[in-house]
């Protein structure tokens, strides 16, 4: 769950769409930050970069007090690399519709040598336990 903030929406109440990436980002650093931090990994909060980017908007997210939820699921899991698929959903109706699907794909990277790093096996480890269904 992602907290929505008053200054997410735009001019017609509905969440706007760059804010959209925000987001998602939060959610990634609550997975590949927090999470794997509270497990005692701590390589991806020194050195994870954003390789790649793609989002599809399905439909208008109005704004709302409530948070918003954030399904991530993990493919492509490389030496180096890794994809990361999120899915948003409405949630303010009966239907919990698909409103935003997106994709980043993680690089490893280690700041002091200037250079990609490999996953560690407790990353992988990590990892692997959100692998997607098409993983």
């Amino acid at each position: 769950m992602v907290p929505l903030r008053w200054t997410d929406q735009d001019a017609y109440r509905h969440v706007n769409h760059a804010r959209i990436v925000t987001l998602i980002e939060e959610a990634r650093v609550a997975l590949a930050f927090t999470g794997a931090g509270q497990e005692g990994l701590t390589g991806f909060a020194s050195g994870l970069l954003v390789a790649g980017l793609h989002v599809e908007y399905k439909r208008q997210l109005p704004w709302r007090a409530e948070p918003m939820r954030v399904e991530i699921t993990v493919r492509d899991l490389r030496a180096a690399s890794f994809t990361l698929d999120y899915v948003l959903r409405d949630g303010s109706g009966a239907d919990d519709a698909v409103a935003v699907t997106a994709w980043t794909k993680m690089a490893l990277y280690d700041l002091e040598e200037q250079r990609v790093r490999r996953l560690t096996g407790g990353e992988r480890d990590y990892l692997k336990r959100y692998l997607g269904e098409t993983s």
